[in-house]
């Protein structure tokens, strides 16, 4: 099976060489990175590892990021996409138990969960009020979707090929809340998803959007689950929630 690991960059030059480097080598058989319109360096960063960088002339947001990674892998004939954060946040020693999840075909879809036990991920200084609001809307979510798994808001997560074609994730938001849409869309869809635990690392250079944003960002969540709850029950048929043509959307919106 082709693997190919997707990094949505922005603003990573001080971490994105530990994050490449830490990747184990037999993992994957191409990484692209697509850099929303980073001021930093990090495209360039990106080319001088070698790495198949793309930029986005314009900052369009984490979704719309996310959008072009599985956009540019899909065109590249990846089996299994791993989505992974180049903050270093994460750890990358994971990625081939995801994938084998995948390739063992047990999961459609696996998450990296940083939240095995409360005292690991304070410890590993995940914020008070990020953990808190983590658990909750994790919760709500697992009720809201019949799911049972650890975290819902993981930066480190591996998708079959043939998940990511049955999904109207190119409907997503460009935003944070894309990944809460993309995991209601499957479980509605009933694809399996599953978790393994990831040490959480917290640190200075690690990227983390500010309390407002967070704030933002689990309103924006929340009417995810309602709209996941209007289409489930029938009250409502939203475009996300529609079954894809299979042909159809394969457009690329950058």
């Amino acid at each position: 099976m082709k693997k190919i690991i997707v990094l949505p960059a922005y603003n990573a030059v001080k971490t994105l060489e530990k994050t490449v480097s830490s990747i184990p080598k037999n993992s994957f058989d191409r990484i692209i990175l697509v850099d929303d319109a980073s001021k930093d360096g990090t495209y360039e960063l990106a080319l001088k590892l070698g790495l198949d960088a793309t930029r986005h002339q314009e900052n369009r947001g984490y979704g719309a990021n996310q959008k072009t990674c599985y956009t540019r892998a899909l065109q590249a004939g990846a089996d299994i996409i791993v989505m992974l954060h180049p903050d270093y946040q994460y750890e990358p020693n994971i990625i081939p138990f995801l994938t084998g999840i995948i390739e063992k075909d047990i999961c459609d879809i696996v998450l990296g969960n940083r939240i095995r036990t409360r005292a690991e991920a304070l410890k590993g200084g995940m914020p008070v009020y990020k953990y808190l609001a983590n658990r909750f809307l994790t919760m709500a979510e697992n009720l809201a979707a019949g799911q049972n798994l650890g975290e819902w808001h993981s930066g480190l997560r591996a998708y079959s090929k043939r998940s990511l074609e049955s999904l109207n994730w190119r409907d997503n938001s460009d935003e944070f809340v894309f990944d809460s849409q993309l995991l209601l869309e499957a479980a509605f869809r009933g694809l399996r998803i599953g978790d393994i635990p990831v040490p959480a690392k917290y640190f200075n250079d690690a990227s983390s959007i500010s309390f407002p944003r967070s704030v933002k960002y689990g309103l924006a969540t929340l009417l995810a689950i309602a709209e996941y709850g209007g289409n489930k029950t029938g009250f409502i048929r939203t475009r996300r929630y529609k079954e894809r043509l299979k042909g159809g959307g394969e457009e690329n919106r950058e």
